[in-house]
């Protein structure tokens, strides 16, 4: 079981090794202003941490775009709609869905979230359910997408020239059980896991660990969670947080031009 002081011990290490740890925090299933959103704005104020924030283009409000301060608005697929097929896990863009049928829905939420969000949409997709067919991102690439995000370690962090995957690696949310809190030890668990494997180079050490909350779903113990992690990794001296673009900015794999 994964404790705070195992967390603390792996952020020693990455001190020790004079190494970064870098975070980024992801939000999912925006579509218009709540109670809600604006508790997640609160804690964002808070915190003083970049958020990067995915929001579903259909009929989505605009003035989600009044209070954005230290926020990012990147592309939740288009009508957060599964098409699997039967046999296939929830997804608006599985394999079997039709490429270019899937990519024209791409290209007209990417349309809409340009002219509703001019200043502060970063042209990245962040396919619902965390799934998208791989055959898909190349014609992505080509829109002017200039990335992905899912969830786990990515094997790739350039799956296509020119086009990036920044993923999230830690979901506090038990979705198969209470739809609450997993308990502080699994979350913990998730959080040491990814950054002990980026250290020890199981997986891409420049893949800032991602934390990724769903703000509309959140109940008490969500919040509190969410809090206390973001808090106490933002109070460690290894740690930092960065904004997606900054995320991209690192990544040697990407000429300057693909970051922006």
């Amino acid at each position: 079981m994964t404790s705070w002081s195992a967390l603390e011990d792996e952020l020693d290490h990455w001190q020790e090794a004079g190494k970064t740890a870098t975070f980024w925090w992801r939000d999912d299933d925006l579509n218009e202003p709540t109670e809600a959103f604006d508790m997640l704005l609160n804690m964002r104020d808070q915190l003083d941490i970049p958020l990067t924030l995915a929001v579903i283009p259909d009929n989505v409000d605009p003035h989600i775009a009044d209070q954005l301060e230290g926020c990012h608005l990147v592309q939740h697929g288009v009508t957060h709609t599964s098409y699997a097929a039967d046999g296939e896990k929830k997804s608006e863009f599985p394999n079997s869905r039709n490429a270019a049928d899937a990519l024209a829905d791409l290209a007209a939420g990417k349309a809409r979230m340009e002219t509703l969000f001019e200043e502060n949409f970063y042209a990245f997709l962040v396919p619902p359910w965390n799934r998208i067919s791989d055959d898909l991102l190349p014609g992505m690439a080509d829109l002017g997408f200039v990335g992905v995000s899912r969830f786990k370690a990515r094997k790739q962090a350039v799956p296509v020239p020119g086009f990036a995957e920044v993923n999230t690696h830690i979901d506090p949310v038990d979705w198969r059980g209470s739809r609450s809190a997993h308990s502080d030890a699994f979350i913990l668990g998730m959080a040491v896991d990814h950054l002990y494997a980026r250290r020890a180079g199981h997986v891409d050490a420049h893949e800032p660990t991602g934390f990724l909350s769903h703000h509309l779903m959140y109940d008490a113990p969500l919040w509190e969670i969410t809090y206390k992690l973001l808090s106490y990794l933002n109070s460690h001296e290894a740690a930092r947080f960065l904004t997606l673009p900054g995320a991209l900015s690192v990544m040697e794999e990407l000429s300057p031009r693909d970051t922006n």
